[in-house]
């Protein structure tokens, strides 16, 4: 079935505020008064008696009447109690006016307060592993066949019998292994005091998990020969009898209650038979429960090997002593005990050095001898710096500085190749090799990154970037390893006039 998220589910509970608010100890004081006075069939209370009640306890010894008043208005607020104003006793205008309630616990209020004595008994209340339950169950299940003729009201009363055992059968098994998997549990399986009755708790598991097969397997084949019909009709008449129930002040909700019982019967099914590809949770339960008796057993079997490794340990060293009691003089005790504990005070060194075998089994006289440095523990120590010569760059200066005359050579020879009447014109050049053009490009972003479009070149000649009239005006730059269309810029230098060819 598809998990739905509903306004019911997303909307605050306002009757549970008062488990937390401040004055928690007042409110429950008083919701509990009212609870066990509803478990009376007493159902509507002044507030004089309320009063009285919790004027008797000494945590209630400041308490006032105003108090109360304010106390029961707040709970009216959260929708915990409600009130109807008693006009039976009214005798004057002023008595009217000032409205004497009388208050009745709510619904919601009534469900809190079983819940909160079900936690306050939580530890108390033990769950158990019963195999009855599944006895019921089977016992019950057996009539399905005969309930379908039955009147509805009939087949409602079955149909609650069922699923109350088969609610307490599902939630003592949950509260039992889950008690079973606690930490503290664990801890106890391990204690000595734990063996004394470990044989009884083993054959109370092994006890359920025999009638759990037994019953389970039962279960099982009465579920799968049932005939869809007779299902069919029990169900019917369990909604219909649902339906059927008068409710004040209450919607009746046909397709929840009709959800509701056909989903508990599709986990009655799902708990013994399974679903597709998955193991049924009696099945899971069985195997749960062996996986119990087995840890006891081997916390049991760890325990007892405990106890005789202790046991044959006493006899070793009381053997020990007689030894040491024949020695003749200390020197042949000193031996005895290097032979029987070894060295007393021995250092170990670790270190991660490399092995040229892998074998366990090598001695270590087999292996190479490894140098290890150890440095003392003083705050003083400094390892010694180690002194490197100041190196000669000579050769690397000289042949950085021959690469410097090379590429300026290459550009005085650019300059007197390519410029013409004092200026490089970009859009008249012939093709050019690849350093020309990486020489000239240099040059242009030099000037066109200047604030005054001027630049230098590395032999100190100064030359002017000029940008084409025509915007639109663009050449071809010819390059031996490509073609660069650009605008027709012109690199014109200064103080030289009518130079180059």
């Amino acid at each position: 079935m598809k998990f739905e998220i509903t306004s019911k589910l997303t909307k605050q509970i306002d009757e549970m505020r008062y488990l937390t608010v401040e004055n928690a100890w007042r409110y429950r004081s008083i919701l509990r008064y009212f609870y066990l006075q509803y478990e009376k069939m007493k159902y509507w209370l002044y507030k004089e008696d309320i009063y009285e009640a919790l004027k008797i306890n000494d945590e209630f010894k400041e308490y006032t009447m105003e108090m109360c008043r304010q106390d029961l208005d707040v709970l009216l607020t959260w929708k915990n109690l409600s009130a109807l104003q008693d006009t039976s006793k009214v005798s004057t205008v002023e008595e009217f006016k000032n409205k004497q309630f009388r208050y009745q616990l709510s619904e919601y209020s009534v469900e809190i307060e079983r819940l909160t004595i079900r936690l306050e008994n939580l530890f108390i209340e033990t769950a158990s592993l019963e195999p009855t339950l599944l006895e019921r169950l089977r016992e019950e299940l057996k009539k399905l066949p005969q309930v379908a003729k039955l009147s509805e009201k009939e087949v409602g009363s079955w149909w609650s019998g069922l699923n109350s055992d088969f609610k307490r059968l599902n939630q003592n098994y949950q509260d039992y292994i889950r008690d079973l998997y606690t930490i503290k549990a664990e801890e106890m399986m391990k204690t000595q005091e734990f063996m004394v009755f470990k044989d009884k708790f083993i054959q109370y598991l092994r006890d359920f998990v025999k009638g759990l097969h037994h019953h389970a397997n039962a279960i099982e084949s009465i579920l799968k020969n049932f005939r869809s019909m007779d299902i069919e009709i029990v169900l019917k008449k369990t909604i219909d009898y649902e339906i059927s129930i008068p409710r004040i002040d209450a919607d009746i909700d046909e397709e929840g209650i009709r959800e509701n019982i056909i989903g508990r019967w599709d986990n009655l099914n799902t708990w013994f038979l399974g679903t597709k590809g998955n193991q049924s949770e009696a099945a899971k339960l069985m195997d749960i429960t062996n996986d119990i008796i087995r840890k006891i057993t081997r916390y049991a079997s760890q325990i007892s090997e405990s106890r005789t490794s202790a046991i044959n340990r006493k006899e070793e060293y009381r053997k020990l002593g007689q030894l040491f009691s024949q020695c003749k003089d200390t020197r042949e005790a000193h031996k005895l005990s290097s032979l029987s504990f070894g060295i007393f005070h021995m250092k170990h060194i670790k270190s991660d050095i490399f092995r040229e075998t892998e074998s366990i089994s090598s001695d270590v006289f087999e292996e190479s001898p490894v140098v290890y440095t150890v440095k003392p523990r003083v705050r003083g120590y400094q390892e010694k710096a180690k002194r490197s010569p100041i190196r000669s760059n000579t050769e690397k200066k000289e042949a950085m500085m021959n690469k410097v005359r090379a590429e300026r050579e290459i550009e005085e020879k650019t300059i007197e190749n390519y410029v013409i009447k004092g200026c490089i014109d970009f859009s008249s050049l012939p093709v050019i090799e690849e350093h020309v053009r990486k020489t000239l490009l240099k040059w242009l972003c030099k000037g066109i990154n200047s604030t005054v479009n001027k630049g230098k070149t590395e032999d100190g000649r100064v030359f002017q970037v000029e940008t084409p009239k025509e915007s639109e005006k663009r050449c071809i730059l010819r390059c031996e390893d490509g073609n660069l269309e650009m605008p027709a810029y012109i690199l014109r230098f200064v103080g030289v006039e009518n130079e180059g060819a």
